[in-house]
């Protein structure tokens, strides 16, 4: 009798990124975590090989149907662990990938992972990375830590929580509305610009305590306004400066899912002639986005996608005209943003593991229509707002760190290099 091999169904979010995904438009991100030592190669691929088999959301492949794309559990061994020599979120190519949806690379003391977004989002991420970092430091340090097991804050959790958590259909919650849209003179081609701005987290709370904001509410202002500041006026065609900003659904829903759980909200600066102050912006932001952020509106967003998936008629569909449907569909919508700020959110590393553990950071890939990301994260009193973007021109992260300088915030910036020539 043969083995059975596992299968399971993407999740109401994870069915979109197979149909828009290619080298242009990648549906990757990454996480790194820096430790206090350099990376040792061999060591990282055995503790690659060790956790992989331990955590059955990373262990699939892509597989495609007649009606939907599929997991399918992968009985290869784990992907080749490499040196990092090109630019952060290329398309994973599962035929040279053991046909897994991640990738792992190392350089200096940096661990990278980098995951195709059906797999999960950076919640996901962040539980797989941890854990392979705290197996890669028992391999590295015999006898200093106890046991080999996933820590008990990891879940395993594969439940597709927007399904559980449906109620009933609701009307497209998604904006078409064309938003304005950073334009400049790109990098050569391939290159992916980083650049980290960090600060502390005590600095960062007096500032938004002073203005009344969340940390989250005010790093969105601050990249509406810099956008505002830079060009935007007269080149606007009367639209507005929208900030899709997305939910980590979790702990609204009481779920802990390794899937994709997650909804997209938006801040928008619309009327485009005025002058803005900083103050004034921000107070927009906060007001839009708390809006927005509640359970009953939460639910509605993602209420409409999951009736979509539920309808038997369009369950019936073929998936080649759904793949032109959904693309359809994801480039109107993808171009009612100027940019997109998502928050991985405070991430914690177990006690004993904490020394040789100096900092986190994250960035997300290019989509259609935005050049230019944000993407933020802390760790201790480590705030990261990191900049990804194909720009050669860096006007809006430098106006971005002249107002953190402007609120008192001491900002320390590194890049990776590109913006240098």
């Amino acid at each position: 009798m043969g083995k059975h091999i596992r299968w399971d169904r993407l999740d109401n979010t994870g069915y979109l990124f197979p149909s828009i995904a290619g080298e242009n438009m990648t549906s990757t991100y990454r996480i790194s975590i820096i430790l206090s030592e350099e990376i040792d190669k061999a060591t990282l691929q055995k503790a690659l090989d060790i956790l992989l088999p331990k955590i059955d959301g990373f262990n699939v492949r892509l597989r495609k149907g007649f009606f939907w794309f599929y997991f399918e559990e992968n009985g290869k061994p784990a992907p080749r662990v490499t040196e990092e020599t090109g630019f952060p979120c290329r398309f994973i190519r599962p035929n040279r990938n053991h046909s897994y949806l991640f990738r792992v690379t190392y350089f200096g003391c940096r661990i990278n992972l980098e995951v195709f977004h059906a797999l999960t989002d950076g919640m996901g991420g962040i539980n797989f990375l941890r854990e392979l970092a705290y197996q890669y430091l028992r391999l590295a340090h015999p006898g200093e830590f106890d046991g080999d097991g996933l820590s008990s804050d990891t879940s395993l959790n594969k439940e597709d929580s927007f399904v559980r958590n449906y109620k009933s259909a609701k009307p497209n919650g998604f904006v078409a509305k064309k938003a304005y849209l950073v334009k400049g003179k790109h990098l050569p081609d391939g290159e992916f610009g980083l650049m980290h701005l960090t600060m502390s987290v005590q600095e960062l709370k007096k500032v938004t305590h002073a203005y009344g904001v969340s940390i989250n509410e005010y790093m969105v202002a601050l990249t509406a306004y810099s956008i505002y500041k830079n060009g935007f006026r007269g080149r606007s065609k009367g639209r507005p400066i929208r900030v899709a900003v997305p939910v980590n659904l979790r702990p609204y829903f009481d779920s802990f899912t390794t899937k994709n759980f997650f909804a997209v909200v938006s801040a928008e600066v619309a009327d485009v002639e005025k002058e803005y102050t900083f103050a004034e912006v921000l107070d927009i932001c906060k007001t839009t986005l708390r809006e927005q952020i509640t359970k009953e509106h939460l639910e509605d967003l993602f209420s409409y996608s999951v009736s979509n998936q539920m309808n038997p008629f369009l369950r019936a569909v073929p998936l080649g005209i759904k793949n032109l449907a959904i693309r359809f569909v994801y480039t109107r919508s993808a171009t009612a943003n100027t940019t997109t700020v998502t928050n991985i959110g405070n991430i914690k590393i177990l006690e004993e593991y904490r020394k040789y553990v100096k900092g986190f950071t994250a960035n997300i890939a290019m989509s259609i229509g935005q050049e230019i990301k944000g993407t933020v994260l802390s760790y201790g009193d480590d705030f990261v707002y990191t900049f990804s973007t194909i720009l050669e021109d860096t006007s809006i992260e430098r106006s971005l760190v002249k107002q953190l300088a402007e609120d008192g915030i001491n900002v320390t910036v590194t890049t990776n290099g590109v913006f240098y020539g």
